[in-house]
């Protein structure tokens, strides 16, 4: 009984959410309002993405664990000498190009840590740091096809090559960083929130392991070179880099190697929460969202699909209300597509569950003991979300 309790009290909010929908969707599943062959397909379809997810936590526990993210830490500390609105800026740029370049998951997984890090070297607050984080690796996924999977979805209805893309929204994604950042200043950044003028610049930071450090280095350069210059899915990209990494560590500190590694609670909410939607779905959940969306294609309906992923996705995941809201709208709607996008792109930053890139981020923050407040989570990313949902959407209608 003491072992359960106390295996209870360490169990977050998020936790009992995640087993929750897992134990909802089984409910689901074994009652028949999900066809067992409905949810097998659907399972199998998501096991490239649970790989993807497992591994790649993997990769990012152990290269914190070998200080590569100190190392990166305080050169980027020491980059902006103390002063704040020089480190807000690298900040930005640094989590805007990660996130555009590579992917929004990439920069949740990857960059939350050099954050902390540089949050736990120079003694500053971790907070506007890993918001910073976590805001701009969604609302900064709207200039190429490979920033965000939603993107990647919309690939084939979207019609645009690439170059294309980038040229039809480039004006969006410039729109959506400049609002985010006025919103980080003002909630995270400003000096009566953070309380002081300046930061001492840490020394440079010497891992305890260097071989072992270069390796985990490596390893998350070959991540990031198969994602930009081959066509291997994220998945096995990220595997293909654990595994370097798992080797490693098992030859040179094998006590580093733990079942806890595992992000067990993300798996059990992505399936839990795919089964739940996908339920949704065949009961009315499209029936929904094109009354939401409406078939119109002028400013209106251009608005509807902008403020129905929005809501979608912090209601469910931005991954299904995209899919969701791509069946409600006409083929040959591109502007009305490409708003459903922003909002699946810049919207999801209310809930912990809106993004995969959130709920990574939540786990990179766990990992790290950085307690960011969830009323204070929600209510400043339904401020931004709202509004830049307002101003990235109205860009879009003047740019179209």
């Amino acid at each position: 009984m003491k072992s359960a309790s106390a295996v209870g009290r360490r169990l977050s909010v998020l936790d009992w959410i995640a087993i929750a929908l897992f134990a909802l969707g089984t409910v689901f599943v074994g009652t028949g309002l999900l066809p067992f062959s409905a949810a097998d397909a659907t399972v199998r379809r998501i096991l490239p993405l649970l790989l993807f997810l497992g591994t790649v936590v993997v990769l990012a526990e152990l290269t914190a664990s070998a200080g590569v993210f100190d190392v990166i830490a305080v050169r980027v500390a020491g980059a902006a000498r103390g002063s704040y609105p020089a480190l807000f800026l690298l900040c930005v740029l640094f989590a805007t190009i990660n996130t555009t370049v590579l992917n929004l998951d990439t920069t949740a997984v990857l960059l939350t840590p050099v954050m902390l890090a540089l949050a736990l070297r120079t003694g500053i607050a971790a907070v506007p740091l890993a918001m910073t984080t976590v805001w701009l690796a969604n609302t900064a996924s709207l200039l190429l096809p490979v920033s965000n999977l939603t993107n990647l979805l919309a690939a084939n209805r979207v019609g645009l090559p690439p170059v294309e893309f980038a040229s039809r929204m480039w004006a969006v994604q410039l729109s959506s960083v400049a609002i985010t950042m006025v919103f980080l200043w003002v909630f995270y950044w400003r000096r009566g929130v953070r309380g002081v003028d300046r930061y001492d610049p840490p020394p440079p930071h010497k891992p305890d392991d260097r071989a072992l450090s270069w390796v985990a280095a490596l390893a998350c350069l070959l991540f990031i070179t198969l994602i930009l210059a081959t066509r291997i899915l994220l998945g096995y990209a990220s595997a293909i880099a654990a595994v370097v990494v798992v080797v490693a560590f098992a030859l040179r500190s094998r006590s580093a190697l733990r079942f806890g590694l595992i992000p067990w609670r993300l798996l059990v909410f992505v399936v839990g929460l795919f089964l739940v939607v996908q339920t949704v779905s065949l009961h009315g959940l499209h029936t929904v969202t094109y009354a939401l969306i409406g078939g119109s294609g002028d400013a209106l309906g251009v608005l509807r699909a902008a403020a129905t992923g929005t809501g979608l996705s912090n209601a469910v995941n931005n991954l299904p209300a995209y899919v969701a809201g791509e069946a409600a709208i006409p083929l040959h709607h591109r502007d009305q597509l490409l708003a459903l996008l922003v909002g699946t792109n810049v919207g999801p930053i209310i809930t912990p569950w809106a993004s995969l890139a959130t709920l990574l981020w939540f786990e990179r923050c766990r990992a790290y003991d950085a307690v960011v407040p969830l009323r204070k989570f929600m209510l400043t990313g339904a401020c931004l979300a709202v509004s830049g949902l307002a101003v990235t959407t109205g860009v879009l209608l003047l740019t179209g």
